[in-house]
């Protein structure tokens, strides 16, 4: 009911302010003591871990981990933060952020603009939050895309002893020529690479830290096939399908529809949920799947488990929508 009330206000700013606004709003509110969503229990065990509920929230809201605590209020299952980098980087220039209200809808060029992954791991250490936190790892925009592996290992090394899982990212289409890490042998050197190190540092900190890769909905057949072949081949932990779209369906003939950048909301959610449907096919229960994309009501979050997905994300259909969503969501899922 409150959010009902700020979403006008917060929709007359700019996108960008009023995110950042909103985030400022649930810290406070949190220091208050007035903001504890409580949700039913529905545990899931998925990668070796126990959720207390399905419904989590995707990266992309709280990139630095600087509102842990004040977002666990909201009642997650699990709590999904970063994209986050070696280096802290400003992202593209503004304005690099749009909604699209008539289509629930957001198109966003951000750029993994972070403070580094130093100060992520300095915010982790402060919060209170002891459940389960996913930490989302990128590069830096200015590192060659044939150097990419050397920025997932700083962060993966980092943020081990911190992370229930870590997720890779190699799906935003705001980094140049981040995609290209998706198909051939660049992808082979990543997950070989990664997996090595993963497995080392398991018996440092003796204790396992499951590896999720994220992934694009614009992916034809043939990568659907061979990321699957890769992620069995070296034993990656889970998946998350999916990432914003290129596409440009459904919001072609809207104000900002054909503004650059990453399409979310409900128009990605046909596309993401065949995308996952077609990974549970060719995986076949082999790997869990995390659906992401589009959920903006309960019945979706119930589609995506129907195509595949032990878990979900929410972030676009937050916006729109509020707090209720991950009430509403664990409701048709139970």
């Amino acid at each position: 009911m409150l959010y009902s009330l700020a979403r006008p206000m917060l929709f007359s700013l700019a996108p960008e302010r009023a995110h950042e606004l909103t985030l400022s709003m649930l810290k406070t509110a949190h220091k208050m003591g007035m903001l504890r969503q409580t949700i039913q229990p529905k545990p899931v065990t998925c990668m070796g871990i126990e959720f207390p509920n399905p419904v989590g929230l995707a990266a992309g809201l709280d990139k630095n981990g600087a509102y842990i605590d004040a977002l666990a209020g909201l009642g997650f299952g699990f709590i999904e933060i970063g994209t986050i980098t070696p280096r802290p980087q400003s992202g593209n220039p503004k304005p690099r952020l749009f909604r699209i209200p008539e289509a629930k809808a957001i198109i966003n060029r951000m750029g993994f603009n972070n403070e580094g992954v130093d100060q992520l791991v300095e915010n982790v250490k402060a919060a209170k939050f002891r459940g389960i936190l996913g930490i989302n790892i990128g590069k830096n925009a200015d590192t060659p895309v044939e150097n990419a592996v050397d920025d997932y290992l700083i962060c993966l090394e980092k943020v081990y002893n911190y992370a229930s899982y870590i997720t890779v990212n190699i799906s935003s289409p705001n980094t140049k020529n981040l995609r290209s890490l998706q198909s051939g042998d660049a992808l082979t050197e990543l997950l070989e690479t990664l997996k090595k190190r993963q497995l080392e540092l398991a018996e440092q900190y003796h204790h396992y830290v499951p590896l999720v890769l994220k992934v694009a909905p614009d992916l034809p057949h043939e990568d659907i096939q061979f990321i699957s072949e890769q992620l069995l081949t070296f034993k990656i932990d889970g998946l998350i399908v999916t990432n914003t779209t290129l596409s440009r369906e459904g919001v072609e003939n809207l104000p900002f529809g054909n503004e650059a950048g990453g399409l979310s909301g409900a128009p990605v959610f046909e596309k993401s949920t065949e995308c996952l449907r077609s990974f549970a096919k060719v995986l076949n229960d082999q790997i869990p799947l995390i659906g992401v994309g589009g959920i903006t009501q309960g019945e979706h979050a119930v589609a995506k488990k129907d195509a595949g997905a032990s878990l979900v994300q929410i972030y676009s259909g937050l916006i729109y929508t509020g707090p209720d969503l991950i009430k509403e969501c664990v409701s048709a899922i139970t």
